[in-house]
């Protein structure tokens, strides 16, 4: 047997490796799932398998109130609605460009904070500096399966009486200080895209203890419907269909398996890539439990040899599918850049992490193969790229060695 640490040369040549390759439960429940359903001929609308879903969602995060939605994007509109925030909300730009557009798309303004680089998390500093009169909320993003510094945002938030609430896409089974991510804050909302290390196909949750905002948020996920049939708010179509929720039913016993096959895998990276120069691999929390959905790296042109758009592209030549989080920024976007500019600021450390992050594959469909096959890869380029470091060689970077047989 090969030793997890060394490369080996026997990579299947073939598919091409993606980031957030769908992970898969248990398939035959599944398939039983949606036969009862076809049978009861239920198929939205808050059937059986919907309401068994957010119950399971309920007993696994420890909240009160789980609402299934569509997706995570429409989950984080209802949560604006259902807060009655108005004016700016305060978040980070280094964010998948849903969380800002949420805001937007219900006539609030969006104020980029910066982040911290060691977290890669909103920096409370940052958003203390920027809160003003027209301020209604902040917006925390848990990013990479860790957490915000989510103590320090709540105090400011309750110093300028703010509504707090969590983009928490990427933190599904995950904890903060010993308690499940879904419990801070005014609420949490999920994503249960098909990329995530939960999905439900499509889809997502809000995850909330305040009976109130459950209460107006699941008559709005709906039309505004209330139970007697009335149209009681402003609503819209949310709704999560029950092929979705059965999906869902579907991954729950799968979760602890997914969850430890995406930490052997975030440990072979950093076994392999630890001796290659200017290679950082961002650590999980250490003190929180981590769903290790996503292996991040980051870049230092100087020391590897070439700057991450480079290896980016190279990896790409060599159907590496890596991606590179979140470039430009949100800032950067258009619907946005003109105002952010205009407002002279500078988000330091975000500009930073949008020109070096890359994110590597991996999920329950990448295994220690595809992982040996990635490091060496870019092992390999810093080599070809890097001419002005010979001493590479000397750093036990070894070249693949041909499987036996």
């Amino acid at each position: 047997m090969t030793d997890q640490n060394e490369f080996r040369t026997d990579f299947r040549v073939g598919p091409t490796l993606h980031v957030g390759c769908p992970n898969v439960g248990d398939r035959q429940l599944f398939d039983e799932l949606v036969g009862e359903m076809f049978q009861r001929r239920w198929f939205t609308n808050g059937g059986e398998l919907v309401n068994q879903f957010e119950q399971r969602l309920c007993g696994h995060l420890g909240v009160k109130h789980c609402i299934a939605v569509c997706n995570a994007t429409t989950g984080l509109q209802l949560a604006c609605r259902g807060m009655d925030l108005t004016g700016e909300v305060i978040m980070p730009a280094f964010t998948f460009i849903a969380s800002p557009h949420a805001f937007s798309w219900n006539g609030l303004t969006p104020v980029f904070a910066d982040v911290d680089l060691k977290t890669h998390c909103l920096c409370p500093d940052s958003v203390r500096s920027l809160v003003n009169e027209n301020t209604s909320a902040i917006l925390g993003v848990h990013l990479w399966g860790n957490s915000c510094e989510i103590e320090s945002l709540q105090a400011i938030a309750a110093e300028y009486n703010l509504k707090l609430l969590f983009d928490a896409a990427h933190a599904f089974h995950c904890d903060h200080n010993g308690i499940r991510i879904g419990n801070f804050g005014n609420c949490e909302v999920f994503s249960f895209h098909a990329t995530k290390f939960f999905n439900t196909f499509e889809g997502g949750a809000i995850a909330t203890n305040d009976d109130q905002l459950a209460t107006r948020v699941r008559k709005m996920q709906n039309f505004g419907f209330s139970d007697n049939g009335q149209i009681g708010d402003l609503g819209t179509n949310a709704k999560m269909p029950e092929v979705c929720a059965a999906m869902g039913l579907s991954m729950f016993d799968s979760i602890g398996q997914i969850a430890t096959h995406n930490k052997s895998n975030a440990q072979m990276y950093r076994s392999l890539l630890h001796s290659v120069p200017g290679i950082r691999v961002h650590s999980s929390n250490a003190v929180n439990q981590s769903n290790w959905q996503y292996v991040v790296v980051e870049i230092v042109e100087s020391q590897f040899g070439c700057s991450r758009d480079e290896l980016h592209s190279r990896l790409v030549q060599n159907k590496i599918l890596a991606k590179r989080y979140f470039h430009p920024g949100c800032h950067k976007a258009t619907p946005y850049r003109k105002k952010f500019e205009a407002s002279g600021r500078q988000l330091f450390n975000t500009d930073k992490l949008c020109q070096q992050v890359l994110c590597l594959p991996t999920g329950n469909a990448i295994g220690h193969a595809e992982v040996n096959e990635v490091c060496h890869t870019i092992s390999r380029i810093s080599r070809e790229t890097n001419r002005r470091q010979p001493s590479l060689t000397s750093q036990n970077i070894q070249p693949p060695r041909k499987a036996a047989g």
